[in-house]
C-alpha cells in the first residue's frame, strides 16, 4: 500500500494551466529566448560564420566595437534621426488630436485616414517614396520644378537623404501619437475648463497650460518613449531607399547589424552591436513600462 500511496501523485495529470500555456512558452523559448541566448553568447567569442569552431574572447568584441569609427558614426546617424523623428511627430500628432477632438462632423473619418500610414505596409510605402522623390518624374520634383523653386535627388544627396527619410518617419508615426493623443484630451473633464473660465483664464492657450497639459502628461511621456523605441530601431525605409548611403549618411543601428551579419559574415561583430542595440531597447522598454504604469495611476 505504501509504494501504491507513493506512485499515486506521480500519476495525477498536469494542471489545465500548464497544459494551454505550455506550448506558447515552449514557442517563446525555441524562437525568442533562445536566439537571444545563442546572440549573446556569440558576443563574447571570435565566431564568425561558416569559420571554425569559436574560441571565447571576453570583451574585446565590446572594446573593438566601442572603438570603431564607422559604429560610432551609425550610433550618431540613429540619434539625429531620432532627434529629427520624435518631436515632429509628437507635435504633429497632439496638434492633430487638437484639431479633431474640437471637430464636429467627420472625425471618424480623419481620424481614419491619418491613422492609415502607421498601420500600412511601410515596406509598400517606402517604394511610393521612392517614386515620389525620383529624381527625374517624380512629382516631388515635378511640382518644385513648376513653382521655379531648385531640385534635388533627395535619396542621394548627404544632406538630404537622412531629413527625407526622418520625414517619412514622422509621416509614419504621427498617427500613432494622434490616437493616444485623442484618448487623453477626451479623458479631460470638461468640469476642469468650466473652472478655469470662472477663474478668469478665458485664452485657450493659458487653459492648455495650466488645465490640459498636466492632464495629459503621463501619456505624453508615454508616447515620447514608444516613439523614441520605434525610431531607434528603423531599418525598413534605410535598408530600400538608401541602403544606409549616401557615403554612410543613413547608415543606421540596426542596419550595421544586418551587413555585418549578413553582407559581411561578422557574425560575432554583428551578435555584439545586437547586444548593444538590446540594451538600448530593453532600456526604453522599462522606462515605457514604468510610465504605462504611472499613467494608470493617474
Amino acid at each position: 500500500m505504501s509504494d501504491l500511496a507513493l506512485a499515486a501523485p506521480l500519476s495525477r495529470p498536469l494542471p489545465k494551466g500548464i497544459l494551454l500555456a505550455g506550448p506558447a512558452a515552449l514557442l517563446m523559448l525555441l524562437l525568442q529566448i533562445g536566439p537571444l541566448v545563442l546572440v549573446v553568447c556569440a558576443a563574447f567569442t571570435d565566431w564568425q560564420l561558416g569559420g571554425e569552431a569559436p574560441n571565447f574572447v571576453g570583451l574585446d568584441n565590446f572594446r573593438a566595437l566601442i572603438a570603431d569609427h564607422d559604429f560610432q558614426a551609425s550610433v550618431l546617424v540613429t540619434a539625429r534621426y531620432t532627434l529629427m523623428v520624435v518631436p515632429g511627430a509628437l507635435l504633429l500628432g497632439l496638434g492633430l488630436a487638437m484639431l479633431l477632438q474640437g471637430a464636429r462632423r467627420g472625425r471618424t473619418v480623419y481620424q481614419t485616414i491619418f491613422f492609415l500610414p502607421y498601420i500600412a505596409t511601410l515596406a509598400a510605402m517606402s517604394i511610393a517614396w521612392q517614386m515620389l522623390l525620383h529624381p527625374s518624374f517624380g512629382p516631388v520634383n515635378q511640382g518644385l520644378a513648376a513653382l521655379g523653386l531648385p531640385v534635388a535627388n533627395w535619396l542621394r544627396d548627404e544632406n538630404t537623404a537622412l531629413p527625407v527619410l526622418a520625414l517619412i518617419g514622422i509621416w509614419h508615426e504621427t498617427g500613432f501619437a494622434m490616437v493616444f493623443f485623442l484618448a487623453a484630451l477626451t479623458s479631460v473633464p470638461t468640469e476642469l475648463h468650466d473652472a478655469a473660465r470662472i477663474d478668469g483664464l478665458g485664452g485657450g492657450w493659458d487653459r492648455f497650460w495650466l488645465v490640459t497639459a498636466p492632464h495629459i502628461a503621463p501619456i505624453a511621456l508615454f508616447v515620447l518613449v514608444v516613439l523614441t523605441a520605434h525610431a531607434v530601431m528603423v531599418f525598413d525605409t534605410v535598408a530600400l531607399l538608401t541602403q544606409g548611403g549616401p557615403g554612410n549618411a543613413t547608415r543606421v543601428l540596426l542596419f550595421v547589424i544586418y551587413q555585418e551579419g549578413f553582407s559581411f559574415f561578422r557574425t560575432n561583430v554583428a551578435a555584439t552591436a545586437t547586444v548593444f542595440f538590446l540594451a538600448i531597447t530593453l532600456t526604453l522598454g522599462m522606462l515605457q513600462l514604468r510610465l504605462g504604469r504611472r499613467g494608470g495611476a493617474a
